[in-house]
């Protein structure tokens, strides 16, 4: 049983394609290379280099290599919504591809604007709305699976209609496991009130990549006292360096082993926007924990 630790652009400020706030890509790719993860996500399309080629030879030049690729769908909005996102879906999952990466990481659209709180649509989904994400995540899984041999993993997270124990367990207990499995984020879960630990006992069969993040439980007691947005809450710190949040990894290290199958534990800490020089010392430091801690 392996766990393949990486990083992502997100834990170096990014969160956009282009923006002019975050870390450059070539300064992301040396300083991930350089705090020692061989693993990587490619974070937002467009952001590191889509040209195949150019981003292998990128990553081959740092001996680095690619884990998965990520996406936001709106599932939920039915039929209607299908040819668009599978459009974009399909960019991400040849570049996945192409580079080597074996997975794609499906995040649900937000309901509120991460930045503004502007509530875009109803924080919880009716009944025909919950239908149309059960077949179309069938549907995007078996697609990714046969089309592109990746592995779709669903992303519970925070302002989304799969976030908490009871929207992330009726998920997985609607979907058929041959096609959807989950990414547990450890940070996100904890945010929406989750046990991660817990969820690694009971639906671990499920589970078929990490993303390890914690959060500040002073930081989350206020942002949940004031409904803050996810960004607010960002830039408030509520992802925190381990080991000073919760949950505790060296538990959910030791129960990702013991499901005795090789998964993929992505660290992952939200700072957007950041100082330029501060991911580098945190993703040393985080490093080195998780050796510390036999991964």
């Amino acid at each position: 049983m392996t766990i393949r630790v990486g990083s992502a652009p997100c834990s170096w400020g990014v969160w956009f394609p282009d923006d002019p706030r975050q870390t450059p890509w070539s300064r992301f790719l040396d300083e991930v290379a350089e705090a020692g993860y061989p693993w990587i996500e490619l974070g937002p399309f467009g952001y590191l280099p889509t040209d195949p080629a150019v981003l292998a030879d990128e990553l081959a030049r740092r001996e680095l290599r690619v884990s998965a690729g990520t996406v936001f769908t709106a599932l939920h909005r039915g039929p209607a919504v299908w040819d668009a996102t599978w459009e974009e879906v399909r960019r991400v999952a040849a570049l996945t591809r192409a580079t080597g990466g074996e997975h794609l990481v499906v995040i649900p659209e937000f309901w509120r604007d991460p930045a503004s709180g502007e509530r875009l649509e109803s924080g919880r989904l009716g009944p025909q709305q919950f239908a149309n994400l059960i077949s179309g995540s069938e549907r995007l899984g078996e697609r990714l699976r046969d089309d592109f041999g990746l592995r779709m993993v669903v992303h519970p997270h925070a302002d989304t209609h799969v976030g908490d124990e009871e929207t992330v367990t009726r998920f997985l207990d609607a979907t058929d496991a041959d096609s959807v499995s989950l990414c547990l984020d450890t940070g996100h879960y904890a945010y929406c009130g989750g046990d991660s630990l817990r969820l690694i006992e009971t639906y671990g069969e499920r589970i078929g990549y990490l993303h390890l993040k914690q959060v500040d439980p002073a930081i989350l007691a206020e942002v949940t006292a004031q409904q803050l947005p996810f960004g607010t809450a960002v830039r408030r710190g509520v992802m925190t360096e381990p080991p000073n949040g919760v949950p505790e990894l060296p538990p959910i290290l030791a129960a990702a082993r013991g499901l005795g199958v090789e998964l993929f534990a992505i660290v992952e800490q939200d700072m957007y926007p950041c100082p330029p020089d501060q991911p580098l010392p945190i993703a040393r430091r985080t490093r080195q924990f998780l050796k510390s801690h036999s991964a």
